[in-house]
């Protein structure tokens, strides 16, 4: 089933992101609220994608977080999925990760700071009006 996909692309809702990882431009896009009623459910596509992505990786895998807000059980989830890329990371690819925050929102700034102490990657932290 995952082996043959390409992308994975999941519409967000109010409760879930957008998701779109595109293997042929090694971009993932994480975008929107994620307080889904189960995370790790959620999210078990997409460690499931970047386990088959990471067989043959781009030279450069780019990871665009742009959340607005995230619970606690994202939290670790997210986590989890930076340490699936941290491990990928210099295995025939470079990772880069983009952590987006809305100005004034120091708690998604914190949050980014926070991963990024946590998960050897490098991390550009960027300010921008809204997400």
């Amino acid at each position: 089933m995952m082996n043959n996909m390409e992308n994975l692309v999941i519409d967000g809702t109010a409760k879930t992101p957008t998701v779109n990882f595109d293997k042929g431009s090694g971009v993932l896009v994480l975008q929107g609220r994620s307080i889904p009623e189960n995370s790790i459910d959620f999210f078990k596509p997409l460690n499931e994608w970047v386990d088959t992505y990471s067989v043959a990786p781009q030279p450069v895998t780019t990871v665009d977080v742009r959340l607005e807000y995230f619970n606690t059980s994202s939290s670790k989830c997210i986590l989890d999925f930076f340490k699936k890329l941290e491990a990928l990371n210099g295995k025939g690819t470079d990772v880069k990760v983009n952590w987006y925050f809305e100005e004034d929102d120091e708690d998604m700034e914190e949050a980014g700071e926070d991963y990024q102490a946590i998960i050897s990657l490098p991390f550009q932290m960027i300010e921008v009006e809204e997400i």
